[in-house]
């Protein structure tokens, strides 16, 4: 089982790295650190002294000073060397730059610089290393005015705030899902002694500023406001629309209650109206039993109580808030199931619960999606 430490572990990019190595607890082990070893040289020593493998994340992207971004990125790179001469420890290092390297700001100068400052460590020290030059990452739950212009606007959009395009740019994007990829394969293809000073990460996707704003602002109203599923036709669109609804304030926006049209006849109620595929079932639960306790990395699905009563609970991974709502089939309501939150449904009437399952199929059967957990 390979050590993996991963500076930044509480960062956007580091906690889906850490969150999706964790799946895999026969092939790695994750090893705890906080942003306040570097502080600690012992403690950073003692750290680096147990990795096999170390993905340096830490990093600041943004500050007031920009003095500031580029002396905080190379000191971080120069106490982890320190640490590493110190205990005259030879892990792997996997290390996360920017293709701002071309650009003639700090952030750059500092990625580039520490990029190389690591490489030359590795071959003065006989250890490894892999110079990651990575592009736009989006995702569900960057940093909004931190992380992306992608954050931001759909912070924005989801908090009843009006975006505003400073320049309207061309974005070269990868989603986080798919730079985690890149990160597992190359550590668990890693070798010793190997050096690469400079691994360029492709871009999934391209959309300049205005034609992602034009996407989010229609599905603030398809999607936010009529609860319509839009058209997603590629992975890239299943990943920003995960990415937009990750926004939302769920506290606040569940459960959207649907609407009846009733007469002597009885009721109708139109469950999900969607402009993309998907496979609908349903469900009958007994009284004191629980569905569920899994999450999903990209599916979107959504839970419709169409008779009985129901509790649902939430909790998103990394963390202990479990965020519990109560449906019932007196006044038809569903809940769309956020990815990362792993989820549950009990039946807490005297009679039996129905439940209406609508679940997206954009991605392959065997495509491995669903990870059980406890709520």
């Amino acid at each position: 089982m390979l050590k993996i430490g991963i500076t930044g572990q509480s960062g956007f990019i580091g906690s889906h790295l850490c969150n999706t190595i964790s799946l895999y607890r026969e092939e790695f082990l994750v090893l705890p650190f906080e942003d306040a070893f570097f502080e600690n040289p012992d403690q950073l020593e003692k750290f680096v002294a147990s990795c096999d493998v170390i993905v340096h994340l830490a990093a600041v992207n943004r500050h007031a000073d920009p003095a500031v971004i580029y002396e905080t990125n190379i000191q971080l790179v120069t106490d982890l060397i320190r640490a590493l001469e110190a205990t005259h420890s030879k892990p792997h290092i996997l290390f996360s730059s920017s293709t701002q390297e071309e650009r003639d700001n700090p952030y750059g100068r500092s990625k580039k610089e520490g990029r190389i400052l690591l490489s030359q460590w590795a071959e003065a020290n006989g250890g490894g290393f892999s110079g990651m030059v990575i592009p736009n990452v989006f995702g569900p739950f960057g940093n909004p005015f931190y992380n992306s212009v992608i954050a931001t606007f759909s912070h924005q959009l989801n908090h009843g705030e009006t975006p505003k395009i400073e320049v309207d740019a061309e974005l070269k994007l990868i989603h986080v899902g798919e730079l985690v990829q890149q990160f597992i394969q190359r550590i668990r293809n890693y070798r010793d002694k190997e050096i690469i000073s400079e691994i360029r990460v492709d871009h999934t996707a391209t959309i300049s500023v205005s034609g992602l704003l034009e996407i989010l602002l229609d599905w603030k109203t398809v999607y936010l406001e009529k609860g319509t599923i839009p058209p997603l036709r590629n992975t890239f669109e299943m990943n920003l629309f995960n990415t937009f609804r990750s926004y939302t304030d769920i506290r606040k926006h569940n459960p959207v209650k649907y609407v009846q049209h009733a007469d002597n006849r009885g009721s109708f109620v139109e469950l999900i109206r969607l402009n993309t595929g998907g496979q609908v079932s349903f469900s009958t639960t007994n009284p004191g039993f629980t569905r569920g306790n899994h999450f999903h990395t990209r599916k979107i699905e959504r839970f419709s109580v169409i008779k009985g009563q129901a509790r649902i609970q939430l909790r998103r991974i990394g963390t202990g808030e479990v965020l519990e709502f109560h449906l019932s089939g007196t006044e038809p309501s569903f809940i769309d199931m956020p990815t990362w939150y792993t989820h549950n449904i009990t039946n807490t009437g005297n009679d039996e619960l129905y439940t209406v399952f609508w679940i997206n199929e954009l991605f392959d059967a065997t495509d491995a999606d669903t990870f059980w957990e406890q709520v």
